[in-house]
């Protein structure tokens, strides 16, 4: 007879954090160091072992194998330093629905995330001058899964 949780839940990460975590490495399928650093600005007391913890019990604690009987994974475009790709998802919590900001430069595989109550363009906006504000160099084109939009619009980005 087993004892403890029937669900096992972390101690150190609320639901809505685990549920960012949890769509951030599905959305972006980055290594567990890179979610890490894109993750902590967010997520400030989130430590290596909480966020492989977290990703063993959801069941994502490994990537996919690019070879294999699997399917081939569809290779990104090579782009150089500078080139965001910006996307958002819906995160289902038992609270409701969040949305999820992402921006990553898969070239200098630098992330970005924000997890926000309300998708408008306002927090759009906000997403943007934080993420100008953490990336450590100039980004000169931001990607969206439909348009291409030049920095030279937005504020700081040089």
């Amino acid at each position: 007879m087993k004892t403890g949780p029937t669900e096992p839940r972390s101690t150190v990460l609320s639901e809505a954090e685990e549920a960012m975590i949890v769509a951030v490495r599905r959305h972006t399928l980055l290594p567990l160091d890179d979610c890490l650093h894109a993750l902590q600005p967010t997520v400030p007391h989130l430590t290596r072992s909480a966020l492989h913890r977290c990703l063993q019990r959801h069941g994502i604690s490994r990537l996919p194998d690019v070879e294999g009987d699997k399917p081939k994974r569809q290779k990104f475009k090579r782009y150089p330093i500078g080139f965001f790709h910006i996307d958002i998802a819906e995160v289902q919590t038992a609270g409701g629905k969040l949305y999820l900001f992402v921006g990553i430069d898969r070239t200098a595989k630098f992330a970005v995330a924000q997890l926000v109550a309300t998708a408008d363009r306002r927090t759009a906006w906000e997403f943007l001058q934080n993420m100008l504000e953490a990336v450590p160099y100039q980004l000169h084109t931001i990607l969206t899964p439909s348009h291409r939009l030049p920095c030279k619009r937005l504020p700081g980005s040089g």
